[in-house]
């Protein structure tokens, strides 16, 4: 019954409750709001890559970013440019930002292509992020602005066909047989979730 119910409703619906969820699910103040929908945004985005398909690449762009995200921290090493607000290091970029920008946008541009009021949520929710980690002093705006360009650089870049893309995927190769088993459950699950099934 309750598949049924969720085939009814609609993706939009079960990622902002998935949204929603998040933000309520646990202590309510800015930092671990933020943490929590760090968490939520790229989750969503590659369970949506994968019921349509390209939960490979979806991963391979979330690695990569992540990649160049900590690589970048470890690499500027005491820099004043990677030192946090509250005087720890390693701040450059915000992977926090990261991480929720590049799942909003994937969400944007694979979920939801033609519901606007959800595509303004995602992106508040991503921002809330960004403005959750200078909040809490664990990261300052600039920190902030080049994670969340690293993410939606990594998103949009990543998806056109280039010799870094096709050397990346290369080496992601091994993930693709899981994840489409992966994708066969998920469709089979919804298949069973819509009415009259």
């Amino acid at each position: 019954m309750f598949l049924r119910w969720l085939g009814r409703i609609g993706k939009a619906h079960v990622v902002l409750a998935v949204l929603v969820f998040a933000v309520l699910n646990g202590p309510g103040n800015p930092r671990q709001i933020g943490d929590r929908l760090q968490i939520a945004l790229p989750s969503i985005a590659f369970a949506c890559s994968v019921l349509n398909g390209s939960g490979g690449e979806y991963a391979l762009r979330f690695a990569t970013m992540m990649i160049v995200a900590h690589g970048s921290k470890h690499a500027l090493g005491q820099a004043p440019i990677n030192i946090r607000p509250d005087g720890g290091d390693l701040g450059f970029p915000s992977a926090h930002t990261s991480a929720a920008v590049i799942g909003a946008s994937s969400i944007v541009y694979e979920c939801f292509t033609a519901n606007p009021v959800a595509k303004a949520l995602i992106v508040i929710s991503a921002g809330f992020v960004g403005g959750s980690r200078i909040d809490s002093d664990r990261h300052d705006i600039w920190q902030v602005l080049a994670g969340a360009l690293l993410g939606w650089g990594c998103d949009r870049a990543l998806r056109r066909d280039s010799h870094a893309r096709r050397k990346l995927a290369g080496w992601l190769a091994p993930l693709g047989r899981p994840l489409t088993t992966l994708r066969q459950i998920a469709l089979r699950v919804m298949a069973k979730a819509k009415p009259g099934s």
